[in-house]
């Protein structure tokens, strides 16, 4: 089992949340005071995981987990409701590259994801996740590669192409079901007026039999 399907067994799914993004991090820059002076437990790995409660109305979070060396579990830090969220900085909208910058309401955290790739999905979900459940004011994105923030719009593209598609199956339906009745009405007609042939031609017998 990968380290993110663990955390989102151990983590979120016990709580009735889905875990829908995660990237492994390193600070860029160190802190002033040292791990261990903090109380801290040694070496450790970091994350930061997107979220959402399963139960209406939805809820975001992102959330920082760490595991520490030598321990197979995973625990959870620091949390932040996505409409705490201010800014995403991908540092360079020109390539790709493993730096982001992460602004909420009370601090700046300045990240190296373990690998570029891993970084552009990372952003790629959670802009799309702040189009779709944040509230009037969403975070802004800076520094991004344009692919990565145009998620929605092919989601919404890909919308229209199938709403397009269903249209127009839709309206052929219509047109093929109006020329079966316009079909049926002319066969109908045709067997009034030969029934009709058939009285007149008996009636003009039996007189001609008189």
């Amino acid at each position: 089992m990968s380290a993110k399907s663990a955390i989102n067994k151990e983590l979120f799914t016990p709580h009735d949340e889905k875990m829908l993004a995660g990237v492994q991090v390193k600070r860029r820059t160190k802190k002033k005071i040292p791990f261990l002076a903090t109380g801290g437990q040694g070496d450790y790995t970091t994350f930061i995981c997107l979220s959402v409660t399963n139960k209406k109305p939805s809820h975001v979070s992102l959330t920082k987990v760490k595991q520490f060396q030598g321990s197979s579990a995973f625990v959870k830090r620091s949390q932040w409701t996505i409409d705490q969220l201010r800014q995403v900085n991908g540092i360079d909208s020109n390539k790709d590259c493993p730096e982001l910058d992460l602004m909420f309401d009370n601090g700046l955290d300045q990240w190296v994801a373990s690998s570029a790739g891993e970084k552009c999905t990372f952003i790629q979900i959670l802009h799309h996740t702040c189009q779709r459940y944040c509230s009037a004011r969403k975070p802004e994105f800076i520094n991004c590669q344009s692919k990565l923030l145009g998620g929605n719009s092919i989601l919404h593209s890909a919308a229209d192409s199938v709403t397009s598609a269903v249209q127009k199956a839709s309206q052929a339906l219509n047109e093929r079901g109006e020329r079966l009745g316009r079909a049926e009405e002319r066969t109908a007609d045709m067997m009034n007026s030969a029934e009709q042939f058939a009285v007149t031609a008996h009636k003009l017998a039996m007189k001609h039999k008189c």
